[in-house]
């Protein structure tokens, strides 16, 4: 063999073994990727999770398109990490949490499983389901803040991840003032998930978002005002009990 022949074998196992190896790195990477995604989710392969679905006010069994489109973009989510989604309405999903992992959508007025999982697992918070006054219409209350809503200028919305239940599945729940802000809730999180498992490591987070602009921007433009872990957790004070009266 002459060293021109020689050199181009050389090359071409150099180029096949430096091929190797990359299609070896980025295969590691992205089954990395996988994984922590399937943990935050609580989706291994072929698992089976709950999309709970509203419906849209003043409509007996129709869902709002938004809602729509954040069910489809959940589902995606869903699909990614190999596992199975069950639509359910809210009305017919009678069943416990922490088994699968479950995905809510919709407030409190018009998902009546969400208002369940207000109430228990997240006791702190408080999301006004009257229609009047209108100005307190979905006003959000997180201890003594108050966040009412300016329909299409300024809207709020709920992100949380909580886990509960003895099978340690989470509950995402997506909990805005109007259809549009749980849209633009799902986008976020499709968006930040792997942020948010670094942050917070599988655990329970609930963040307020701010909605702006949506008559003009849709659902793509969200600010996050806080993280209301802490407050949205705990349990508010009970009245105090009344001393009792002296004894004559």
């Amino acid at each position: 063999m002459n060293e021109d022949l020689r050199n181009v074998v050389l090359g071409v196992l150099a180029t096949g073994v430096s091929g190797s190896i990359g299609w070896l790195t980025r295969t590691y990477l992205w089954r990395r990727r996988l994984r922590g995604k399937q943990a935050f989710f609580g989706l291994p392969d072929h698992s089976e999770c709950l999309l709970v679905v509203n419906r849209e006010a003043g409509s007996e069994g129709a869902v709002h398109r938004f809602d729509v489109s954040a069910l489809l973009e959940l589902a995606a989510l869903v699909k990614e990490c190999g596992a199975h989604a069950q639509i359910v309405q809210h009305d017919l999903a009678q069943v416990g949490f922490g088994d699968r992992t479950e995905f809510c959508v919709g407030g409190p007025g018009s998902n009546r499983r969400m208002a369940a999982h207000l109430g228990s697992l997240l006791p702190g918070l408080v999301m006004s389901t009257a229609t009047e006054p209108v100005e307190r219409r979905g006003e959000i209350r997180i201890g003594e803040d108050r966040y009412p809503m300016e329909r299409g200028v300024t809207e709020y919305v709920l992100l949380a991840r909580v886990t509960a239940g003895e099978g340690g599945r989470p509950v995402f729940l997506f909990c805005g003032q109007r259809a549009i802000t749980n849209q633009a809730a799902t986008r976020y999180l499709a968006r930040h998930h792997a942020r948010l498992a670094r942050r917070y490591r599988g655990g329970t987070f609930v963040l307020l978002l701010k909605v702006v602009n949506s008559q003009a921007y849709g659902p793509d433009v969200v600010e996050l005002v806080a993280d209301v872990t802490r407050q949205a957790t705990a349990r508010p004070l009970s009245p105090a009990t009344p001393p009792a009266p002296a004894a004559t």
